[in-house]
């Protein structure tokens, strides 16, 4: 298996080093986002979208016992194949698939969704096939930071607020139910001098590309005036009315 363990995205908890400071940061936030979506699951089948390599998934089934099926799907098969690998066990299944189009018959009691919107040209599309997929009075668990990202990440499309990942979700049957926020310090030094390998990933040229994006680089000036130097998330649990 080769997966990268300096990934800026994809965490592989087993290789993260002792010293990867932000990793293990970044690890304890998705942990944290994955537990609360445990608590939040319905009874029944789960479907956890863009799983990575598969622990939140292993983590939601064994966390809600309510949950007799998880379902792990990612677009990256060298990830799924390490989930099966490392993760799979009875009620638990990972398959290659990519989130805009994934369909299932059966439908999802509960469907997790965590920090994958941002990565999309167009999200509107993600959400209308999630809805799609959830049973009537199901819950929908998603997440994205609220701070921007797409200036410093650029695997990042789409930068959110609460108010406007709130009213992405506005017109579909879906009523908010639960939240939860984190906030992340972050180091300038350490991100200019790029200390640790997963930084590498980082934006170059930054300054050059906030000259060409100047509504980038207002935005980073207004978060970091109302916030300072913090990297801001949010997860909400929506259930469906109908």
């Amino acid at each position: 298996m080769s997966l990268s363990s300096n990934s800026l995205e994809r965490l592989v908890p087993d290789h993260l080093s002792p010293v990867d400071v932000t990793g293990r940061e970044t690890l304890e936030l998705h942990l944290e986002r994955y537990r609360f979506a445990a608590r939040h699951a319905r009874a029944g089948r789960l479907l956890d979208i863009a799983c990575g390599v598969g622990y939140g998934t292993r983590l939601l089934r064994d966390e809600s016992q309510q949950v007799n099926f998880a379902l792990g799907v990612d677009l990256c098969e060298e990830s799924v194949d390490y989930a099966r690998e490392r993760y799979g066990c009875d009620g638990v299944e990972y398959r290659v698939g990519d989130a805009e189009r994934f369909q299932d018959p059966e439908g999802f009691d509960t469907i997790v969704c965590l920090e994958t919107v941002e990565h999309l040209p167009s999200p509107v599309r993600l959400l209308d096939n999630l809805v799609s997929l959830l049973r009537p009075t199901g819950v929908l668990v998603a997440s994205v930071p609220t701070t921007p990202s797409v200036d410093v990440n650029p695997h990042h499309l789409q930068d959110f607020t609460e108010r406007s990942f709130r009213r992405l979700f506005a017109q579909r049957p879906l009523a908010e139910s639960a939240c939860l926020r984190q906030v992340q310090p972050f180091g300038v030094t350490g991100i200019l001098r790029r200390s640790e390998e997963r930084l590498e990933e980082l934006r170059p040229k930054l300054l050059r590309y906030y000259a060409t994006h100047p509504g980038a680089a207002l935005r980073r000036l207004a978060s970091t005036v109302r916030y300072g130097f913090v990297n801001r998330y949010i997860t909400i649990a929506w259930q469906r009315c109908t």
